[in-house]
C-alpha cells in the first residue's frame, strides 16, 4: 500500500469527491429544461456553457489554493493574480470558448492596501496576457475566518453552441500533444509546503543547484496562460477533439472527456527539477506524484493524427515547448497508462501496473 502523503497533509480528495457528488445532485435540480439558461454540458468538465439567445455563454470559477501561503512567506504579491486568471481561463478554453472577462474575490484576515494593490497588478497582468477584462470583484475582511488571504476568480466567455467541445469525438488512435508547463503552477502546493518547509525546515530563500532559483521563487512562479495559442488552434486546425488543462489529478484529467476512451502515454515530457526535489525529500511515491502534480505538462490537446503537425507548428510559433506524448485507446474504464513508469490510473488514482493487474485478477 503506497503512502498517501497528500491526505496526511489535510487534503482528503476522496472525502471532497463524496461531498461534490452530493452538491452536483442538488444543483442539477435548478437547471431549466430548455430555452434561455439551458445548461449545455454535464457537471465535471473544466467549464460549463449555458444557452443565451442562441449563443453559448461559458462560465467557470477557480482559485489559487494554498499558493497564497507561498506569497505570504515571500511577502511578494504581484504575481499571484496571474495564477488566478490562469486557473480560470485555462479551464474555459477547454470547452472551446473565448474568455472575455473575469471578476475576482479577495478575502483577507487584515486589510493591507499595498498587498491588495500588488495582487491587482498581477490580476491585470494576467488579464493582459489572456486578453480579457477584469470587470469587477469583491474584497472581504474576515479575520475570524481567513488566516492570510484567499484569491478566487470567476470567468465568462463566449462559444457558438455548435462549437462547444467536451471530448465526445475522441477516438482510438487520436494523438495527445502536451505543452510543457513552467513548473508547479497552482496545484499541489500543500504537499510541497509540508515536504519542503515543515518536514525539512527549509527557508524560502534556500537555493538548490538544480532549480536555478530560490525555493520560494520556484514555487511562486506564475501559472502559464495558454489562451492565445488555443484560440488560434481552434480557429485554424480541423480535427481538434479535446483541450485538457492539467491541474490537480495530473494526466488523469485526460479522462474527463465524454468519449469512452483511455490513453497510453508513451513519451513523457521531462519534469522540471522541482518535482524530483519534492519526491525525494518527501519520500512521495511516484504514483502519488502523478496524481497531485502536472509533472512538467501544463496543457494537452487531443487531435486527429492528421492535425498533429499543424497543431505543433502553431504551438511553436507561440514559443511553447510541446510534443506528442501518447494516444487514445478504446477503453470503457477510461484508464491512463504510463508504461515507462509502470503506472496505470483511473478516475483520481494511479497504481503500479503489477499491483493493478493483481487487483483486476
Amino acid at each position: 500500500m503506497r503512502s498517501e502523503i497528500y491526505k496526511e497533509t489535510g487534503v482528503d480528495t476522496a472525502e471532497a469527491e463524496a461531498g461534490l457528488e452530493r452538491i452536483i445532485g442538488r444543483v442539477k435540480g435548478t437547471w431549466p429544461a430548455s430555452g434561455v439558461g439551458r445548461v449545455v454540458l454535464p457537471i465535471g468538465y473544466f467549464a460549463n456553457v449555458i444557452e443565451l439567445d442562441g449563443v453559448g455563454l461559458a462560465l467557470c470559477t477557480d482559485g489559487v489554493g494554498s499558493k497564497t501561503i507561498i506569497a505570504d512567506m515571500m511577502r511578494k504579491y504581484d504575481t499571484i493574480g496571474i495564477d488566478c486568471v490562469a486557473m480560470n481561463v485555462n479551464d474555459m478554453i477547454c470547452v472551446g470558448a473565448k474568455p472575455l472577462s473575469l471578476v475576482d474575490y479577495i478575502a483577507v484576515s487584515q486589510t493591507d492596501a499595498a498587498m491588495l494593490d500588488a495582487i491587482a497588478l498581477g490580476l491585470c497582468e494576467g488579464a493582459r496576457i489572456a486578453q480579457v477584462s477584469i470587470s469587477g470583484g469583491e474584497t472581504a475582511q474576515l479575520k475570524d475566518v481567513v488566516h492570510g488571504f484567499d484569491l478566487v476568480g470567476m470567468a465568462v466567455g463566449r462559444v457558438p453552441l455548435d462549437k462547444v467541445i467536451d471530448g465526445r469525438d475522441v477516438r482510438e488512435g487520436d494523438v495527445v500533444i502536451a505543452v510543457r508547463s513552467n513548473g508547479i503552477h497552482s496545484n499541489g502546493l500543500t504537499l510541497a509546503r509540508k515536504t519542503l518547509f515543515e518536514k525539512h525546515g527549509y527557508a524560502v530563500s534556500r537555493r538548490f543547484d538544480e532549480l536555478g532559483a530560490t525555493l520560494g521563487e520556484e514555487l511562486l512562479r506564475p501559472t502559464a496562460i495558454y489562451v492565445l495559442e488555443a484560440m488560434e488552434i481552434l480557429q485554424a486546425v480541423d480535427g481538434v477533439k479535446a483541450l485538457i488543462n492539467i491541474t490537480s489529478d495530473g494526466l488523469l484529467n485526460l479522462t474527463r472527456v465524454a468519449a469512452e476512451v483511455g490513453y497510453v502515454i508513451d513519451r513523457l515530457i521531462e519534469p522540471q527539477p522541482i518535482f524530483a526535489l519534492i519526491e525525494r525529500h518527501g519520500s512521495v511515491d511516484e504514483s502519488e506524484m502523478f496524481e497531485v502534480f502536472n509533472m512538467g505538462m501544463g496543457f494537452c490537446y487531443v487531435v486527429d493524427p492528421a492535425a498533429t503537425e499543424r497543431t505543433m507548428a502553431i504551438l511553436k510559433q507561440h514559443g511553447r515547448v510541446a510534443q506528442r506524448i501518447g494516444y487514445a485507446v478504446a477503453d470503457r474504464e477510461k484508464r491512463v497508462r504510463i508504461p515507462q513508469r509502470n503506472l496505470v490510473g483511473r478516475h483520481k488514482r494511479f497504481w503500479k501496473e503489477d499491483r493493478a493487474a493483481r487487483r483486476a485478477g
